[in-house]
Protein backbone atom coordinates (compact mmCIF):
# COMPACT_ATOMS: atom_id res chain seq x y z
CA UNK A 1 0.00 0.00 0.00
CA UNK A 2 3.01 2.24 0.53
CA UNK A 3 3.71 2.24 -3.23
CA UNK A 4 0.13 3.30 -3.88
CA UNK A 5 0.60 6.42 -1.76
CA UNK A 6 3.85 7.20 -3.57
CA UNK A 7 2.09 6.88 -6.91
CA UNK A 8 -0.72 9.17 -5.79
CA UNK A 9 1.80 11.68 -4.43
CA UNK A 10 3.87 11.73 -7.61
CA UNK A 11 0.72 12.05 -9.73
CA UNK A 12 -0.60 15.00 -7.73
CA UNK A 13 2.78 16.79 -7.67
CA UNK A 14 3.20 16.15 -11.41
CA UNK A 15 -0.25 17.50 -12.20
CA UNK A 16 0.28 20.63 -10.10
CA UNK A 17 3.71 21.24 -11.63
CA UNK A 18 2.23 20.68 -15.09
CA UNK A 19 -0.54 23.22 -14.48
CA UNK A 20 1.86 25.81 -13.06
CA UNK A 21 4.48 25.45 -15.80
CA UNK A 22 2.17 25.02 -18.83
CA UNK A 23 1.21 28.70 -19.24
CA UNK A 24 4.86 29.72 -18.98
CA UNK A 25 6.66 26.94 -20.92
CA UNK A 26 4.41 24.35 -22.49
CA UNK A 27 7.43 22.34 -23.72
CA UNK A 28 8.67 21.89 -20.13
CA UNK A 29 5.16 21.00 -19.01
CA UNK A 30 5.14 18.02 -21.37
CA UNK A 31 8.54 16.92 -20.07
CA UNK A 32 7.25 17.18 -16.49
CA UNK A 33 4.28 15.00 -17.41
CA UNK A 34 6.47 12.37 -19.06
CA UNK A 35 8.95 12.29 -16.16
CA UNK A 36 6.10 11.92 -13.66
CA UNK A 37 4.74 8.97 -15.64
CA UNK A 38 8.14 7.32 -15.84
CA UNK A 39 8.68 7.71 -12.07
CA UNK A 40 5.33 6.03 -11.44
CA UNK A 41 6.28 3.15 -13.75
CA UNK A 42 9.55 2.70 -11.84
CA UNK A 43 7.60 2.41 -8.59
CA UNK A 44 5.65 -0.45 -10.13
CA UNK A 45 8.67 -2.39 -11.37
CA UNK A 46 9.12 -4.02 -7.96
CA UNK A 47 5.87 -5.91 -8.50
CA UNK A 48 7.02 -7.50 -11.74
CA UNK A 49 8.83 -10.39 -10.07
CA UNK A 50 5.61 -11.39 -8.31
CA UNK A 51 3.77 -11.32 -11.62
CA UNK A 52 6.47 -13.42 -13.32
CA UNK A 53 6.28 -16.00 -10.53
CA UNK A 54 2.51 -16.36 -10.83
CA UNK A 55 2.65 -16.73 -14.60
CA UNK A 56 5.47 -19.24 -14.31
CA UNK A 57 3.36 -21.32 -11.91
CA UNK A 58 0.38 -21.14 -14.25
CA UNK A 59 2.42 -22.29 -17.22
CA UNK A 60 4.11 -25.17 -15.39
CA UNK A 61 0.84 -26.53 -14.00
CA UNK A 62 -1.27 -26.02 -17.12
CA UNK A 63 1.00 -27.79 -19.58
CA UNK A 64 0.77 -24.95 -22.09
CA UNK A 65 3.78 -24.55 -24.36
CA UNK A 66 6.40 -22.53 -22.47
CA UNK A 67 7.29 -20.51 -25.58
CA UNK A 68 3.97 -18.73 -25.16
CA UNK A 69 5.22 -17.36 -21.82
CA UNK A 70 7.36 -14.76 -23.57
CA UNK A 71 4.62 -13.94 -26.05
CA UNK A 72 2.16 -13.14 -23.27
CA UNK A 73 4.60 -10.78 -21.58
CA UNK A 74 5.36 -9.09 -24.90
CA UNK A 75 1.65 -8.60 -25.48
CA UNK A 76 1.20 -7.13 -22.00
CA UNK A 77 4.20 -4.85 -22.51
CA UNK A 78 2.95 -3.68 -25.89
CA UNK A 79 -0.45 -2.93 -24.36
CA UNK A 80 0.98 -0.83 -21.56
CA UNK A 81 3.52 0.99 -23.74
CA UNK A 82 0.88 1.69 -26.36
CA UNK A 83 -1.48 3.15 -23.77
CA UNK A 84 1.32 5.19 -22.18
CA UNK A 85 2.39 6.57 -25.57
CA UNK A 86 -1.18 7.37 -26.58
CA UNK A 87 -1.66 9.23 -23.29
CA UNK A 88 1.45 11.29 -23.96
CA UNK A 89 0.15 12.07 -27.44
CA UNK A 90 -3.17 13.19 -25.97
CA UNK A 91 -1.39 15.31 -23.33
CA UNK A 92 0.43 17.15 -26.11
CA UNK A 93 -2.80 17.81 -27.96
CA UNK A 94 -2.28 15.08 -30.56
CA UNK A 95 -5.21 12.87 -29.67
CA UNK A 96 -5.58 11.82 -33.31
CA UNK A 97 -2.03 10.48 -33.27
CA UNK A 98 -2.74 8.80 -29.94
CA UNK A 99 -5.72 7.03 -31.50
CA UNK A 100 -3.50 5.75 -34.32
CA UNK A 101 -0.95 4.49 -31.79
CA UNK A 102 -3.72 2.60 -29.96
CA UNK A 103 -4.97 1.10 -33.22
CA UNK A 104 -1.46 0.01 -34.16
CA UNK A 105 -0.94 -1.53 -30.73
CA UNK A 106 -4.20 -3.46 -30.95
CA UNK A 107 -3.32 -4.84 -34.38
CA UNK A 108 0.14 -5.90 -33.21
CA UNK A 109 -1.37 -7.55 -30.12
CA UNK A 110 -3.87 -9.41 -32.28
CA UNK A 111 -1.12 -10.72 -34.55
CA UNK A 112 1.04 -11.74 -31.58
CA UNK A 113 -1.92 -13.50 -29.92
CA UNK A 114 -2.48 -15.87 -32.87
CA UNK A 115 -0.06 -18.54 -31.55
CA UNK A 116 -1.90 -18.47 -28.22
CA UNK A 117 -5.24 -18.98 -29.94
CA UNK A 118 -3.90 -21.87 -32.00
CA UNK A 119 -2.37 -23.45 -28.90
CA UNK A 120 -5.70 -23.24 -27.09
CA UNK A 121 -7.46 -24.77 -30.09
CA UNK A 122 -4.93 -27.63 -30.12
CA UNK A 123 -5.64 -28.32 -26.44
CA UNK A 124 -9.40 -28.27 -27.04
CA UNK A 125 -9.05 -30.60 -30.03
CA UNK A 126 -7.07 -33.07 -27.89
CA UNK A 127 -9.85 -33.07 -25.30
CA UNK A 128 -12.60 -33.83 -27.82
CA UNK A 129 -13.33 -37.50 -28.49
CA UNK A 130 -12.25 -38.74 -31.91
Amino acid sequence: MDVFYKIIGVAIVTCIAFLVVKPIRSDFAIIISIVGGVVIVFFLLSYLSDIFDVFNTIFTTSGVNSSLYGVIFKIIGIGYLTDFTASICSDTGNSGLGDKVLLGGKIIILVMALPIVTSILDIVMELLPS
